[in-house]
């Protein structure tokens, strides 16, 4: 397992005092002790008195909320740092600006020999369509540019991007004025991140886990494969991260393996497992997610990568080699796909053991009642994105155009998962959406369908511990004596406990209930801000302000 921090835990004595400690040993907590990289102790501020003069440090939390360090259990981490301090479209209003902003780019980097950009989205533009190559040709000044959608599962491109990648015009997935898919995408998609230097490479990756720091992230599931990007990136992501203080990162390889020689070769890549993007099918963005009826607003059914007996061969041979698998699955036939490969390779290897590899499935966005049974008996892990219906959820969002009102209130059924007892772990797909921890726990709770809605408390656990769960560890993601010191603190307003009869509307602040408090995150409400993060012990971001 690759379990990176940045460097050995810090071996310092830190005593926390005069705050609150989100923290199930002691729901009353307003003091930590932290001993060479975990936490020793949590208790009461009187109490406290005993350890200062063993401390190395001691910290004034002066009412600050202490929580375990977020977990964002699905992130690419050079893309995030490139859209972080390169040409981010996501903001952009309309094609006019999303055209204007490539204008700006290309003059403010004269040099580059390939244009980057990310997170146009034409179903927020009122124009509702992509920018055609020609109108791209003329904003880039004929410069090669590759700008993928926010899903980043079809791209717009440039002619001169074109010119650089002989044969793509014959590949599945070419149009000669829309957005790349498929394969034609891949090569194109290739050929613009080769031309990344590794300087631009290392900043990007420096700046992505910085902004994680920031936000109070203290882990991140590098979600990257052949298809995604490459080794060197995925490998010098895990050197700096083992070189440098940040977030750990807990590298997935999505990569077909069919033999201990390729799941050899995942090991030595430093992976977690050859799980992650291991593309079933695409997104609903793009009309590629592979769906059992066709699209609403078009005809066809979308795409499908592998099949159940590639799904089965990958799982069997992966739980054989002691690794985790795992997919990328949107779209209901997709899903349906997974579960038939799963279940397959169980039969073949006995459920008992496919269980316990917590194989995991990516999105799992367009579930049925068959199908979240299915996660439950075959112990696979929903690695889930809030923030997804956040954005196109709703009865007038992008899911409901692509789907229709009544299946796309069917997507991201959080609530049906964790009555089923399926593992969580959230997170944010990053660049596809920020970075936003609180915001993606908001998501979660608030669900735009209300009957997919879980408590705060649910979507806090599931974007934190839930993302250490997810690769095979139950001793993290929370502050109890023993586990890992990776902890944030935060400026908030008044805890609240949620009343037990109502997951969202109803709030308690009475100590009596014995449970430990959490932000109130109603929508309009202010999130907490992120004075600290810690990790190992090891401190890898203070706030000016704190």
């Amino acid at each position: 397992m690759s379990d990176r921090t940045g460097s050995q835990a810090d071996h310092r004595t830190v005593l926390l005092r005069r705050g609150e400690v989100h923290s199930p040993a002691d729901p009353f907590a307003t003091a930590m002790l932290v001993e060479r990289g975990h936490v020793s102790w949590v208790g009461s501020e009187g109490a406290a008195d005993s350890f200062v003069a063993g401390a190395d440090e001691v910290v004034d939390l002066d009412g600050a909320l202490v929580t375990p360090a977020f977990t964002d259990a699905h992130v690419h981490t050079t893309a995030t740092g490139l859209a972080l301090t390169g040409l981010d479209l996501s903001g952009a209003a309309s094609l006019a600006e999303a055209l204007a902003l490539v204008r700006a780019h290309s003059a403010a980097r004269p040099d580059e020999r390939i244009l980057l950009g990310h997170g146009w989205d034409a179903e927020r533009w009122p124009e509702r369509r992509a920018p055609t190559r020609g109108e791209l040709d003329d904003a880039a000044g004929g410069r090669p540019l590759y700008l993928p959608r926010v899903d980043v599962h079809s791209a717009v491109v440039t002619t001169a991007l074109l010119d650089l990648v002989p044969g793509v015009t014959s590949l599945a997935g070419y149009r000669p004025e829309g957005p790349l898919t498929d394969s034609a995408h891949h090569v194109v998609r290739e050929a613009a991140h080769g031309a990344v230097s590794g300087r631009q490479r290392t900043e990007a990756q420096r700046a992505a886990r910085d902004r994680a720091a920031s936000l109070g992230i203290g882990t991140l599931h590098e979600c990257a494969g052949p298809e995604i990007s490459d080794e060197e990136d995925f490998t010098a992501l895990l050197a700096l991260a083992r070189d440098e203080a940040g977030p750990r990162i807990h590298g997935y390889w999505a990569e077909q393996v069919g033999d201990e020689k390729g799941a050899r070769r995942v090991r030595e890549l430093g992976a977690a497992g050859a799980a992650g993007d291991l593309f079933v099918d695409g997104s609903l963005g793009s009309h590629t997610a592979a769906l059992h009826e066709p699209y609403a607003d078009a005809a066809h059914t979308g795409a499908a990568h592998l099949d159940a007996a590639a799904v089965s061969a990958h799982v069997a041979a992966c739980t054989e080699a002691g690794l985790q698998a795992g997919f990328h699955a949107i779209g209901d036939a997709a899903i349906s796909t997974v579960v038939a490969g799963v279940r397959a390779a169980a039969e073949r290897l006995g459920l008992a053991r496919i269980r316990a590899a917590r194989h995991r499935v990516e999105h799992a966005e367009m579930l049925t009642p068959e199908t979240v049974a299915a996660f439950a008996e075959l112990g696979l892990t929903a690695s889930v994105q809030p923030a997804f219906d956040a954005v196109w959820g709703g009865d007038e969002g992008m899911y409901a155009r692509r789907l229709g009102v009544e299946r796309a209130r069917t997507l991201n059924p959080y609530a049906a998962l964790l009555r089923a007892g399926v593992p969580l772990a959230l997170g944010s797909d990053s660049p596809v959406t920020p970075l936003d921890p609180w915001g993606t726990v908001r998501a979660a709770a608030f669900h735009r369908t209300p009957g997919h809605r879980i408590s705060v408390r649910a979507a806090f656990t599931a974007h934190t511990r839930g993302g250490w769960r997810a690769v095979g560890r139950d001793d993290a993601g929370t502050l109890v004596p023993g586990a890992p010191a990776d902890y944030a603190l935060w400026r908030t307003e008044e805890l609240v406990v949620q009343a037990p009869d109502d997951r969202v509307a109803r709030w308690s602040t009475d100590p009596r209930s014995g449970t430990p408090g959490l932000p109130d995150l109603t929508p309009g409400r202010p999130l907490p801000v992120c004075l600290r993060t810690v990790v190992a012990g090891r401190t890898v971001f203070v706030s000016p302000n704190e």
